[in-house]
Order: C-alpha cells, then sequence, then structure tokens
C-alpha cells in the first residue's frame, strides 16, 4: 500500500496553533484517499510554530496528486488554526509543497494545490478548473466593495475590523503592535498632555520644543535647531516627509504678482526674475487644493484656519534651494500681501509656518492616506477578488498589500472618522480631510503613480540642475530595481503578449482596479486591460512601488522591500529572480549609506533596509 509522509507547519503568530482534529485527504489523477486524522499519540499536535510529520498509508494507488483538503473539526471549543504549508514526500521519494498561509476557522476545511503558479490557461484538468473558478467565488462574496464617502475610491464592505475576512485581520500579534505603537507615539509626542494645545492659540515659538521634548535623534534634533532657517525650509520640500509638492516654475502665475524688485534682495546672479525663470531656477509649491476647504469646527469654543498658499522657491548659487515669495491664499489683493524675506523676521516667520502648515495636511490627507494606503486598499482587493492563489500575480503582490485593508479600516474606524484623532488635532477634521480627497482625486492618474514620469512632470528630473533631491535619486534606483524583477517574473509565466491579452483573471484585476477603484474614471489614465507584458511589468512596479517605496518615502520603514517570508513561489527561477532582486537592493543599501556619511542630514527613507513590503507592516 503507498505510503506518504506529510508534513505541516503551523504559524508562529499569537494563537495560531489548535487543539481541535486536523484531518488529511488526498485527491489523485486516479482516486481521492479516505480521510486520515493527523495525530501522533501522547503528543501536542500543532503548537504555535510546530512544524509536524505523520505517516499517512492509503489502500490504492492514488497517481498524481492534485489536491490536499485539510479538514478542521472541534475538539471542545472553537479554535482557529493558521496553516503555513504542507509538505507531501511521495512514495517514489519526491516532495509536493502546498503554501497555504491562511486561517482555518471553525470547522472549516481548505482545499490546497501544490505551490506551482499556473496561469488558467495551463489547468487543463477539469477538477483544477473547478477549484481555481470555487475559489474566486468565495472571495468574490468575502471581499465586496463599500463607498465610504462620495468620491472616494470604493474601499471594503466592512464597519469594522472584526468584519474583515480572518485572513485579512491583524493577527493577535500585530494587533496589539497597531495598539502599543498608537499609544508610544502619543506618549513620545506628549500628544495626551498637550492636547489642549491643538485646541487653543499658541503664545510662543518654544511650544514647539514643549512637544517634541521627548523626540532625541539626529534628524529631528538638526530640524529642531534650525527649522526656522530658509534653507532647512527648502530643504524640507526636496526630502522633508511630503517630497512630491515641488515644481519647477516654468510661468509666473497671474495670481501671484510677484516682481523682480520685491525679491531682488534674494536673486544671487543679477538676473530679473523672469531671467531666473528662464534658466530653470525658480521653482514653486502651490496650495491650491486647500482653497475652500472648510476648517475644523468640531470645537464651538475653537476657531481654527486653513490657509491656501502659494510659495516660489529660489536655487540660489550654491544650488540650495530657498524660499524667496510667499502668499497665504489664491487670490492676490490689498488683504492677501506677499511675504518676502527681507519683511520683518516674525512676519517671515510666521509665512513660513503657515506653508508648512498647508504642507501638513496635504502630506496627512493627501499623499499619506489617498495616495498610499488607499490606493494600495483597491489593489488589494481587486488582487483577492480576482486573483486565485495559485496564480503568479497573486503570489507576487499579496506580499505588498499584508494587512493594508485592515489597517485602513482601523483608520476609518478610529482616526479619520466622525469625532477620530483627525477631528481632535487636525485643522482639516470635521469633514474638510473628505472634501480634500474628493478633490484630489481628480488628479489621481495612473502615470502620476509611475514615479519616473512623475518626477518628470514636475521639472524635477535633472539631477545637474537640481543636485540634492534624494528623494528622487534614491526612488528612482528603487523603482528600477523594482521593475527589473517584475519583468523577470512576468517573463518566467508570460511567453509573449497574447498570452497576456488571454488572462482573463489578470484582466479582470486590472478592470476591478479601473471600474471600483478609480471609478470608471477615463480621466484616470488607470488601464481598463493590459495588452503587453512591457505595460504589465510597469503596473506590477507601480502597484510595489506605491505600496513599499513610495508609502515609506512619506512614512516610516520596518521591515523590508525584498523579503518574502511567506514562501507562495516554489519554483526555482522565481526564486533565484527574488535573489537577484535582494542583491539589486542590497547595492542600492550600499550606494545610499555611503552618500548619508558626508551629510550632516542623511537621508534614507528611501533605503531598502527601511522601506517596508506594505503600508501596514
Amino acid at each position: 500500500m503507498p505510503s506518504y509522509t506529510v508534513t505541516v507547519a503551523t504559524g508562529s503568530q499569537w494563537f495560531a496553533g489548535t487543539d481541535d482534529y486536523i484531518y488529511l485527504s488526498l485527491v489523485g489523477s486516479e482516486g481521492c484517499s479516505e480521510k486520515h486524522l493527523l495525530d501522533k499519540p501522547f503528543y501536542n499536535d500543532f503548537e504555535r510554530g510546530a512544524v509536524d510529520s505523520y505517516d499517512v498509508t492509503v489502500d490504492e494507488e492514488l497517481g498524481e496528486i492534485q489536491l490536499v483538503k485539510i479538514e478542521k473539526r472541534k475538539y471542545w471549543l472553537h479554535d482557529d488554526w493558521y496553516l503555513k504549508y504542507i509538505t507531501l514526500k511521495m512514495p517514489c521519494g519526491d516532495y509536493i509543497e502546498f503554501p497555504c498561509y491562511r486561517w482555518i476557522t471553525g470547522e472549516g476545511e481548505i482545499v490546497l494545490r501544490d505551490g506551482r503558479a499556473k496561469l488558467a490557461c495551463d489547468d487543463q484538468i477539469h477538477i483544477l478548473k473547478q477549484h481555481r473558478r470555487k475559489e474566486l467565488d468565495t472571495r468574490q462574496k468575502q471581499y465586496r466593495w463599500m463607498e465610504w464617502n462620495p468620491g472616494f475610491p470604493l474601499s471594503i464592505d466592512a464597519k469594522c475590523h472584526k468584519d474583515l475576512p480572518r485572513d485579512i485581520q491583524f493577527d493577535s500579534e500585530k494587533g496589539v503592535d497597531f495598539v502599543l505603537n498608537y499609544s508610544r507615539a502619543m506618549e513620545n509626542l506628549f500628544i495626551n498632555r498637550f492636547m489642549h494645545m491643538f485646541q487653543s492659540s499658541w503664545s510662543d515659538f518654544a511650544d514647539f520644543e514643549k512637544i517634541f521634548v521627548k523626540i532625541s535623534n539626529t534628524i529631528s534634533e538638526r530640524v529642531m535647531n534650525h527649522w526656522q532657517e530658509d534653507l532647512m525650509f527648502g530643504y524640507q520640500f526636496l526630502n522633508g516627509c511630503n517630497p512630491v509638492l515641488i515644481q519647477r516654475c516654468t510661468k509666473l502665475p497671474e495670481k501671484l504678482p510677484v516682481t523682480t524688485e520685491m525679491v531682488e534682495c534674494s536673486l544671487e546672479r543679477q538676473l530679473t526674475l523672469e531671467q531666473e525663470v528662464e534658466q530653470g531656477n525658480i521653482f514653486i509649491v502651490d496650495f491650491e487644493l486647500l482653497d475652500g476647504i472648510d476648517a475644523n469646527k468640531t470645537d464651538p469654543c475653537t476657531l481654527q484656519f486653513l490657509a491656501a498658499p502659494i510659495c516660489l522657491l529660489y536655487k540660489n548659487l550654491a544650488n540650495k534651494i530657498v524660499p524667496i515669495a510667499i502668499q497665504l491664499n489664491q487670490i492676490p489683493g490689498d488683504e492677501n500681501p506677499i511675504f518676502l524675506p527681507s519683511d520683518a523676521k516674525y512676519d517671515w516667520l510666521l509665512a513660513k509656518i503657515w506653508v508648512r502648515s498647508s504642507d501638513f495636511h496635504i502630506h496627512q490627507t493627501i499623499t499619506h492616506l489617498l495616495r498610499t494606503h488607499l490606493v494600495s486598499e483597491v489593489f488589494g482587493i481587486a488582487l483577492y477578488r480576482q486573483l486565485p492563489a495559485v496564480h503568479p500575480i497573486f503570489k507576487l503582490l499579496v506580499a505588498h498589500v499584508r494587512f493594508t485593508i485592515a489597517i485602513n479600516t482601523k483608520a476609518r474606524e478610529q482616526l479619520i472618522c466622525e469625532y477620530g484623532l483627525f477631528d481632535k488635532a487636525n485643522a482639516t477634521g470635521g469633514g474638510g480631510h473628505v472634501q480634500m480627497v474628493q478633490r484630489a482625486m481628480q488628479d489621481l492618474t495612473y502615470t502620476s503613480l509611475c514615479f519616473p514620469e512623475a518626477i518628470k512632470a514636475r521639472g524635477m528630473d535633472s539631477t545637474e540642475d537640481i543636485p540634492h533631491y534624494f528623494y528622487r535619486d534614491d526612488g528612482l534606483l528603487v523603482w528600477e530595481a523594482i521593475k527589473t524583477f517584475t519583468a523577470e517574473v512576468v517573463g518566467i509565466y508570460y511567453k509573449s503578449d497574447q498570452v497576456v491579452v488571454e488572462d482573463q483573471e489578470l484582466q479582470d484585476f486590472v478592470n476591478d482596479v479601473y471600474v471600483y477603484g478609480m471609478r470608471g474614471k477615463k480621466t484616470s489614465g488607470f488601464p481598463k486591460s493590459i495588452k503587453t507584458r512591457e505595460k504589465l511589468s510597469e503596473y506590477l512596479t507601480v502597484v510595489i512601488f506605491t505600496a513599499s517605496a513610495q508609502h515609506a518615502a512619506v512614512n516610516f520603514g520596518q521591515l523590508f522591500l525584498g523579503m518574502y517570508p511567506e514562501e507562495h513561489f516554489i519554483e526555482k527561477p522565481v526564486k533565484e529572480a527574488m535573489a537577484r532582486f535582494r542583491k539589486n537592493l542590497d547595492t542600492i543599501v550600499s550606494v545610499i549609506a555611503e552618500r548619508n556619511k558626508k551629510k550632516k542630514l542623511p537621508y534614507y527613507y528611501l533605503s531598502p533596509d527601511r522601506i517596508p513590503n506594505s503600508v501596514a507592516i
């Protein structure tokens, strides 16, 4: 009688183990085995982090093993179990791997395919086609689209975190991390102690130091010591937390009636302002998006205000970017003066503070929330709805949407909801942040998520003319590394453009993103379909870069691009591509580290060893 050795790996996260009864069945090309109870006498099976092996003997030849069925039945109480993978040693000595990386809840069953990635066209056997279709049917019932607010990208249909499918919820350990990190941030910034300061007027610049008294690292200390200086102000537009707004000014806007005489003391080349513009030395940041946005009125005892500034900047002879003119609102006039570096010290400083405040609002709501978190959630929902676990694109992208839907659901539940943290501590709270997203959706285009094109569209692509734009330099290195990797993976599974066109699951994934994520707007430029391998590689690069590098650049990093602890791929060519990807990323780490050695203010947000795989880890 044929005998198999079954190896079962249980997850290492909290409560991943189970005391329930676990049964296994093998489905082969020539028959299906009986259910076998996986149990060893006097042994605690399926403990957290355990790898257990069992001998399974069947009555007759099963032929080529096509599926493995795992069934969990209650022992005492409902006891969820996280199954990482199963390895099957065949009677002939060969091994077959069955990745899972899913929870089995209640008295449930999971049917697994072997780990070889397959397109739908590769499946010729009825039972495999049926398994593929059944998985997507189930997922599409679990992962439903919902409109959280009119004009927003659609999100997951869940009112709170516990309503999410179990496989995408934070595991208990990650959930605790979320709470602890939130509490630690509050403690570090003294937010709870100084919350009244956000709901009242400040009387002294020293109040800033009270807020940041507990932060102590090289970058924060340097910023704290130099934040009032024009050089630091300009540098932050290039390499701060929101380095995506500054653009080269090709024509002075009529709504900013600044003249050469006004800024003459700031110009160092003995040229007129118009000549400086022609030579590419003038830059602009326009916060027009904030014009008319309602300021926070949730506290009737506190008046809050918003500005929609226009800031003109100049590249001096030292190739440093400095501000030369600030207008706090969009329509020029006597009540809307242009502030200059030659003004009284605190007039100029306050004008810069208003600009930095506006930059904060755009950063938090648009650059960070909309253009990384909400966009990544769209990719994630479409992925689960349209790509089965056996699909190579699912295997490639799943690590990059990990916990994204969960953290966004938490945000809608606790942060950006009515009476959430935004309402308590943000001048755009109380609905202004919703208006901002609705407006910004008009500018959320596919091209704007393609990093090189986005840089070029702002006229910021010349490393010679703009030499200290590390966000651009490092971002381009990471973008190219990701694109090289995705192109390799695409080449492994798609032997021609025609295979791309005929992959209906892929086309459904792309169409889901366009129809639901981008609300079917042609002006978004998001493709409804993909017809070439090159375009597919670019699309995958957009997904990965947005969720990993772009989010890291405007947020923070923990753990790390190129690392795939869940082994969804088993094929040697893909593993070799992953190894080359990690090697390319290591080279980028070294380049950035070497540059930073010489910098008083190092830039490391896009160093791959600080880029998390997704927006939520």
